[in-house]
């Protein structure tokens, strides 16, 4: 099993997948002590001319003011910078050694590395860390935590983006991930687990017999 997180951030001409064109992408890997492994790498990429046409005035506002459109009108297209990502990416995954893709709102990034980079997608595991999950409880479930969190300035640059999300997870680790009364916790999920509560009002899900507990 690897102990990879693949940190990833992109940026798009626009969110639909069918329709919308990478421009930038940025890697950086770590431990799940949330350690940078290395300093990571960010890829500006030139999309098609007719994405780049069809931005919306809100994301061409965007790139406008962050800078990132004068820069993806002179960068290379895909197909000339993915030898370069797969290579930094394989320093660190493989398909043999799956690492875990992560991120902030990390399914929207997965869309597009589906689609135009599958070999990403095949040196990662099925299975993501979404900081933005985390948030949203944060928001709920810590209020007070969720208002002290850190500020965020990346300006929707994609590695700012990661860094800034890295640090984020490692503030929600340090203030709302603390592993105490381990074993009264499970006792009083099991005492009042929701299988039980469903098998009550005559609904089986499982199978007691199998006693072996499935990640």
């Amino acid at each position: 099993m690897s102990d990879v997180l693949l940190w990833v951030d992109c940026e798009m001409t626009g969110l639909d997948v069918e329709k919308e064109e990478l421009c930038e992408i940025a890697l950086v890997p770590t431990d799940f002590s949330l350690a940078p492994l290395d300093c990571g790498r960010d890829f500006i990429i030139r999309p098609s001319g007719r994405a780049i046409e069809n931005m919306g005035d809100f994301v061409r506002s965007m790139h406008t003011e962050n800078g990132l459109l004068g820069l993806m009108e002179k960068a290379r297209p895909l197909e000339e910078v993915k030898g370069e990502i797969l290579s930094y990416a394989s320093s660190f995954v493989s398909q043999e050694q799956k690492g875990y893709l992560a991120g902030n709102t990390i399914g929207s990034d997965k869309k597009f590395i589906d689609k135009y980079l599958p070999e990403l997608s095949s040196m990662l595991n099925y299975r993501t860390v979404d900081v933005s999950s985390i948030k949203e409880l944060c928001r709920r479930w810590y209020p007070e935590a969720f208002a002290l969190k850190p500020v965020k300035h990346g300006n929707d640059r994609s590695l700012a983006d990661i860094i800034e999300s890295i640090d984020e997870l490692k503030y929600y680790k340090r203030a709302i991930f603390k592993p105490e009364g381990l074993k009264e916790a499970r006792d009083e999920v099991e005492a009042s687990s929701l299988l039980k509560t469903w098998e009550a009002k005559g609904v089986k899900l499982v199978d007691y017999s199998n006693v072996t507990k499935k990640d």
